[in-house]
């Protein structure tokens, strides 16, 4: 799977709504935010491959 790029659109609580940018269309993704980088917050984009999330802007 991937590589695929995300925005965080919301987060709540323990867990982050992302949206891939390559398809805006799809729905949103909830993801434990134990499994991103700790700095995250909205409007931050995310590169994720390997089951892996890494922040890129």
């Amino acid at each position: 799977m991937g590589p695929y790029e995300y925005v965080v659109e919301q987060i709540d609580g323990d867990y982050a709504h992302l949206r891939r940018l390559d398809a805006p269309g799809e729905p949103l993704k909830l993801v434990a935010r134990a499994l991103l980088p700790d700095t995250i917050e909205e409007g931050s984009k995310l590169h994720y491959e390997m089951f892996e999330y890494t922040l890129i802007g």
